[in-house]
């Protein structure tokens, strides 16, 4: 890890020296910027002090703005920005689910509506195709990966649920009504990665007005973890977030039923990122502690069918909980103990092979995060391919690890369309 030692004023300034003095100049503590950010005291001083890489693009916007810093290179000195490294590659179903999701149906469907219980199945197989990531061919080729599938299946999927929910009556339109939360979630999964954050806030405002409209606790208590993803990385208040989250747990019934059961620790696990999110490392861990408790309840071999809560999804956001709050040791600490077999979704096991890459890079381990961004590319290429936090660093990577990692990140930045 980078120490603190005072660097060689000859030298050319690093990003976290310019971002030191740049706050100083403008009399902003650490304790402001931090709390403008969505983030924790330490994260701007791990920032300042280079333990952790320069943020992308539109983080790094945020800063600027919060130090009153008008021209990004007082920041960035000389380090060339590309666009189309720090910002969110566009799927080029992009433009489909934009129109799907902006069309709206103002005249009546003659057509019979899909019965409640087919569409349920049409939602799972598509969940599944979700967790199956992008299985190689016999040939060893990669068809179509998962979003490009998911995407492609969304447009009618999402006019049937719709249709269903508007033509059906009592306990079937109800059910219907729970499938159409459940289409906009995997809508918010696809778009997420997108650049296209306006429509990741609708897909989670319309998945919570179907599961409200159903009446189904259930419904609400998924549409609140997909909430809590769509304010965390928005960087909005903690508090808010917790809120939602508690008043959703609330609703669940108190029993023995593992859907019950899985719902209410996801919930709490969403809390618990939040507080990691925002550097309260004393209620983060609490709450993790609580959703720790549900997986025990449910086994080690249990894992929700499409929320993946279980022991495996417990013990992997542990990595990214540590990884917000500035210990990348204690993430590898967790990573290394890691049993990615309990997680039954290649895409979900190909973002924690990220946030343990992640780990890696905040120590300067260049050779051990090259590794495992591969290892993610491996378990699921569309994964990695929209990733941020993997786009953003590989060009660095590039440019400044010894001769064997820079061959390989040059390799993985081809396979990902990353300019270097």
């Amino acid at each position: 890890m980078p120490s603190d030692a005072t660097p060689d004023p000859t030298s050319s300034p690093t990003f976290g020296q310019r971002l030191q003095r740049a706050r100083e100049r403008k009399g902003r503590t650490r304790a402001y910027v931090a709390d403008v950010m969505g983030h924790s005291v330490e994260w701007v001083k791990a920032l300042e002090k280079d333990r952790i890489a320069m943020p992308g693009l539109p983080k790094l916007l945020r800063l600027a703005h919060a130090l009153g810093v008008e021209d990004i290179t007082e920041l960035t000195g000389d380090d060339r920005i590309v666009a189309a490294t720090y910002t969110k590659a566009e799927h080029g179903e992009l433009p489909t689910i934009k129109r799907t999701l902006t069309a709206y149906r103002l005249t009546t469907d003659d057509r019979a509506p899909e019965p409640a219980d087919v569409l349920a199945a049409r939602v799972r197989r598509t969940w599944q195709l979700w967790h199956d990531g992008d299985p190689r061919s016999a040939q060893g080729r990669t068809p179509a990966g998962h979003r490009t599938r998911v995407a492609r299946m969304l447009p009618s999927l999402l006019a049937d649920a719709q249709h269903s929910s508007r033509a059906l009556n009592g306990a079937d339109r109800r059910r219907a009504l729970v499938s159409l939360a459940q289409i906009y979630h995997l809508a918010q999964l696809f778009l997420s990665f997108q650049p296209a954050p306006d429509l990741v806030v609708l897909t989670g405002d319309r998945a919570m007005t179907a599961a409200q409209e159903a009446d189904s606790p259930r419904a609400m208590a998924a549409a609140a973890w997909y909430v809590n993803h769509v304010h965390r990385d928005a960087g909005e208040a903690a508090e808010a977030r917790v809120e939602l989250a508690e008043e959703a747990a609330g609703l669940l019934a108190e029993r023995e039923d593992p859907d019950d059961i899985a719902r209410r620790g996801l919930l709490y696990l969403a809390v618990a990122l939040s507080y990691a999110k925002t550097g309260q490392a004393g209620d983060a861990w609490r709450y993790w502690d609580k959703a720790n408790t549900a997986a025990k309840r449910l086994g080690d071999d249990y894992a929700h069918p499409w929320l993946m809560f279980g022991r495996g999804v417990i013990d992997a956001y542990a990595i990214t909980m540590w990884n917000d709050l500035v210990r990348p040791d204690k993430a590898l600490e967790v990573a290394n103990a890691l049993d990615l077999s309990l997680i039954p979704s290649a895409t979900r096991r190909s973002y924690h092979l990220i946030e343990t890459a992640r780990a890696h890079g905040q120590l300067g381990e260049s050779a051990a995060t090259v590794a495992y961004l591969q290892r993610a590319f491996r378990e699921s290429p569309e994964t990695i391919q929209y990733n941020l936090h993997a786009r953003s660093v590989l060009p660095g990577l590039v440019k400044t690890g010894p001769r064997m990692v820079r061959d390989d990140a040059a390799e993985l930045a081809r396979e990902l369309g990353v300019p270097v």
